[in-house]
């Protein structure tokens, strides 16, 4: 089986294709799969650290505000659509697989029109402008949320849910193992900030807001930064010696594990991970992004009273009395725990390529 997949952008579209990737691999030891990234974005470093092949589309999203700019991005577009046709062309796939993003487009357009059966995996509760307009003549479409049928054809859509990275499941540590793996004290609450690969500003000017309040609670904190401000906010975590932060965590198996409450954005992908396992969380929405989308992924949860969403205008304000209530309250923690792990759904990947299979 020839398989290719496209998408990319952040670890929200990327790890999904990847968990893809994996679950066919283990069906299929001998599937042949060909990624199709943006270049200069993530997945060109790491998709090939998961040890597959990947090509790079020179495309760039529209500059909505700055319209001047896009004369340069129809350039883009137009090479990339050339380079799509080459690639769809000699590679020859049974299937194209689109999880969303910049690259997914031209390939799966060219895919579309060769007559390669097409999946896109949507992993957001609002859809990307991409799969909207792939969507009508896509094979599938599988979703991590209800009420998409407002966007998509009601009769290609098939609720999977979201593959998540099979470690986090695999960690057999306790909470407390997991506190002292990674050098905190296991009987003392811990925090887990995560704002995403890159990080995320606000998030971190508002846990840096916490710390007083976080240390005089006898709390910990392991604090992902990300790269864009590190200095500044690691700088800052010196001192304090209940704080750990840095750049990139590798070892999230652990960080999930150990956290006794966590405070992230809310993509979908951390989401689903979230959900999986059951993690009490504090969400704060980031509003630069497509479609407002990862709003209405947290009020998704919030609504249901599977997390707590602080939109991020308020972050600074409201986030540090938002961790100390909660690290006051077990019970709320517990509820917390309970809801949003209700909307876990289990074994994606396999569900994905069980559909796969019926698209050939």
């Amino acid at each position: 089986m020839k398989v290719l997949i496209s998408g990319g952008g952040t670890g929200g579209h990327i790890f999904p294709a990847l968990s893809i990737a994996n679950a066919i691999k283990r069906r299929d030891p001998d599937a042949d799969i060909l990624f199709v990234g943006a270049l200069g974005r993530m997945e060109m470093e790491r998709v090939p650290a998961a040890g597959y092949p990947i090509e790079g589309l020179p495309v760039a999203g529209f500059d909505r505000k700055r319209l001047w700019r896009n004369f340069g991005v129809l350039w883009k577009l137009w090479k990339s659509l050339r380079k799509a046709r080459r690639i769809v062309r000699d590679f020859k796939p049974d299937i194209a697989i689109g999880v969303g993003g910049y690259a997914s487009g031209p390939v799966l357009k060219e895919a579309q029109r060769r007559g390669v059966p097409t999946l896109l995996q949507e992993q957001n509760s609002y859809p990307g402008v991409t799969n909207k307009l792939l969507a009508p003549k896509a094979n599938a479409i599988c979703v991590a949320y209800e009420g998409l049928d407002r966007f998509f054809p009601p009769e290609k859509i098939i609720m999977t849910g979201n593959p998540v990275r099979k470690d986090l499941e695999d960690c057999t540590l306790t909470r407390e193992e997991a506190k002292k793996e990674l050098g905190f004290d296991p009987s003392r609450p811990l925090i887990l900030s995560v704002g995403g690969s890159l990080g995320a500003r606000t998030v971190n000017e508002a846990i840096a807001a916490s710390l007083d309040q976080i240390k005089a609670s006898g709390a910990q904190l392991m604090w992902q930064t990300g790269r864009y401000g590190a200095d500044k906010f690691q700088s800052l975590a010196e001192g304090y010696d209940n704080v750990k932060a840095t750049t990139f965590i590798t070892r999230m198996d652990l960080a999930y594990r150990a956290a006794d409450l966590v405070v992230s954005r809310a993509g979908a992908g951390t989401i689903s991970e979230l959900q999986i396992l059951g993690k009490p969380v504090i969400l704060i929405p980031s509003p630069n992004v497509s479609e407002d989308h990862q709003r209405h992924n947290a009020e998704a949860l919030s609504t249901r009273g599977a997390a707590i969403m602080i939109l991020d205008k308020d972050a600074v304000n409201e986030l540090p009395s938002a961790i100390i209530r909660l690290l006051d309250d077990e019970d709320a923690r517990i509820r917390l725990s309970d809801e949003i792990s209700k909307m876990a759904m289990r074994d994606s990947d396999e569900k994905i390529v069980d559909i796969i299979n019926s698209c050939l």
